[in-house]
Parts: structure tokens; sequence; C-alpha cells
């Protein structure tokens, strides 16, 4: 059976997540990661997915590519169309998040090699995305 393109799954369920609530919870998880290191990269890489996800909302949000009504959960789950806007608007950001979710598989649930090394390049696209979040254009 073939499922319709993903738009964007409604936010936070009942209530649309603002975004202050996004800047909030990715703040959350940050000071959380800040207790890790690279050798924890597991739980690196997974918090820069969450984190990450968050201010990549926050900037769908304020560039209004997607409605605050709407938030994405995964970038490769969006639909063409979807990807297209953001690629037109965020293109680093999107290439970010991308390479936050490539790493999840092979790294979180997998066991490949040089994990810190994965994890290090996780936090480095995690402060792209906030940083492209934060600036007033967000571009």
């Amino acid at each position: 059976m073939r499922h319709p393109p993903f738009l964007g799954a409604p936010a936070g369920g009942k209530h649309p997540v603002k975004i202050e609530d996004h800047r909030a919870k990715a703040h959350s998880i940050e000071r959380s990661l800040a207790q890790c290191t690279a050798a924890d990269f597991e739980t690196v890489i997974e918090a820069a997915m969450l984190a990450g996800t968050h201010w990549f909302n926050i900037l769908l949000h304020r560039t209004n590519v997607m409605p605050c009504d709407r938030d994405a959960m995964h970038a490769e789950f969006l639909s063409p169309e979807m990807r297209r806007k953001v690629q037109e608007v965020a293109p680093r950001a999107l290439h970010a998040m991308d390479e936050i979710e490539r790493l999840r598989t092979p790294y979180v649930r997998g066991d490949m090699p040089d994990g810190e090394r994965a994890a290090t390049h996780a936090l480095a696209c995690l402060a792209q995305l906030k940083e492209q979040a934060l600036m007033p254009e967000c571009t």
C-alpha cells in the first residue's frame, strides 16, 4: 500500500508547539548533552537529533515553510515538495539535519567504528542548525 507524502505531523499532538517551546526544549536537551563526552557517542548523536529537530522546526516556522501547527519529525520524511522548499530557504540546515539522521542508524543502533568522530560531527551539525534557527533572517 502506498502512503501519501509526509507533510508534517500535527505539532505536539493536540496543542501546537510554539517557537519558544521548541527553543526551551532544545536548550534543555543541550544542557543534558553538555554532561556527555564524545565517548558517549550514541547519546550524543541521539540528543543532537532531538535538539536539532527543535531548531529545525523553529527555522521552518520562522521562514513560513511549515505552519506553526505542524512539525517536522525527521527531514528524511518530508514530502518532496517540502524538501524543495526547505532546500531553497535553508539548504545548510537541511544538510545538517540529514547528516545527523544519517549517523543514527550505524552509530546509535549499529556498531560502526569511530563513534567518537561521528559524535563530534553530529555536534557540529547541531551547532549549525542552532545558528541557522537563531539568525534574524533564518537563511
